[in-house]
């Protein structure tokens, strides 16, 4: 009988962790990275471009170094837990998927998403916009209902890569170092890659997270093709729309199988020709995504046995 690798293992395990939600924030790994660049990026506002973006650079390779390295001993120390400690393979597991699973969030997405929409049917447009703005930057408090359920579908989308198919890619790969570097980078670039006077500071981090997350970006719109059984036509150029190098291609994946138009107003259309976000659409996109999760997981599984048999 062929067992199965320890990655694997830790990778199943970790995705049943998903399914009881994230670790409480003094835990939590990646409030502590964002802690860490709020601290770092401090000081950076007010100063010239080229010394803001060399201060950029070093600070996001410093924070860089200290995850990677965490995520290593973490790893080296649970191949010593395993080698000292009954249970071995178990405990080596345990300890892999406890740090694995704060890198990905795909259960709570779902169901913050979820909210937006029983707000909308059950407590109003008021309620339903509070809850949205848990889960998007822009500005709810004058949205419509119509728009709510876009905004929502369009962070569903665009974290159905970076908070779940980007992870798991990112750990196929390279493990829990690379999945940890990952989930750093993407934290750097929501909290430094944004125009105004962090501009300079966070053009690296936004660059790091363009690189890093264009692969993942793509198959994250391969697997919601699989997952409705076509392919979109002209998703490559609905992609284009978005400011992002790789938002576009979740989020018109997204809008082009459900036939639906997405909006950021003043900034993109996507599938701008398609029919209104309803009630009924909403709850399609749900059930899209969580099939294509299901997708990814299961080839992200499969990838991690076929390395260890090679």
């Amino acid at each position: 009988m062929y067992a199965l690798p320890v990655p694997a293992l830790a990778l199943a395990v970790a995705l049943l962790l998903d399914r009881h939600g994230e670790p409480p924030a003094l835990l939590h790994p990646v409030v502590w990275m964002g802690r860490g660049l709020g601290a770092l990026g401090a000081p950076w506002p007010g100063r010239t471009p080229a010394a803001a973006f060399m201060r950029g650079v070093a600070a996001w390779w410093l924070g860089a170094l200290a995850v990677t390295g965490c995520a290593l001993l973490v790893g080296a120390g649970a191949q010593q837990l395993g080698q000292r400690a009954s249970g071995g393979v178990g405990l080596v597991v345990l300890v892999l998927a406890l740090a694995l699973k704060p890198l990905f969030a795909w259960h709570m997405l779902v169901l913050e998403v979820s909210r937006v929409g029983e707000m909308l049917e059950e407590a109003g447009i008021e309620a339903a916009r509070v809850q949205l703005s848990r889960l998007v930057s822009r500005d709810t408090r004058a949205l419509t209902a119509t728009e709510v359920r876009e905004s929502a579908l369009e962070s569903l989308a665009e974290n159905f890569n970076d908070s779940f198919v980007a992870p798991l890619f990112w750990f196929v790969l390279g493990g829990l170092p690379a999945a940890a570097l990952y989930r750093f980078a993407n934290t750097a670039d929501a909290l430094w890659g944004y125009r105004g006077t962090w501009e300079w500071a966070g053009k690296w981090a936004a660059r790091a997270d363009d690189v890093l997350s264009y692969l993942p970006a793509r198959l994250s719109a391969l697997f919601m093709a699989l997952a409705a059984l076509r392919i979109p036509r002209g998703l490559a150029s609905v992609a284009r729309v978005t400011p992002s190098p790789n938002g576009g291609w979740p989020m018109g994946a997204m809008a082009l199988l459900l036939g639906v138009r997405l909006t950021k107003p003043g900034v993109y259309a996507l599938n701008a020709g398609g029919g209104a976000v309803d009630a009924g659409r909403f709850a399609a996109g749900l059930a899209l995504g969580s099939r294509a999760a299901t997708l990814a997981a299961l080839v992200a599984l499969g990838a991690l046995i076929a390395q260890s048999r090679w």
